[in-house]
């Protein structure tokens, strides 16, 4: 059986810890930021992880990562 392609866009945007979980950015940090508190904006830099219901169709697309 041929090796598994990754996912290339799911790989620029998840990253897996030592202990396999799957960290992702969260959203609404790209535009229209004036009328966003600087404590949401702050809020929004930090990395989330997946959860479970999307964890194993994510790592199917990154195999090797």
């Amino acid at each position: 059986m041929p090796k598994m392609k990754t996912h290339r866009g799911a790989a620029k945007r998840f990253d897996l810890t030592k202990k396999r979980k799957i960290k992702r950015a969260k959203a609404y940090k790209s535009h229209l930021l004036s009328h966003k508190s600087k404590k949401r904006k702050r809020r929004l830099r930090k990395p989330a992880f997946l959860t479970k219901a999307d964890y194993k169709r994510v790592l199917q697309l990154i195999p090797y990562k």
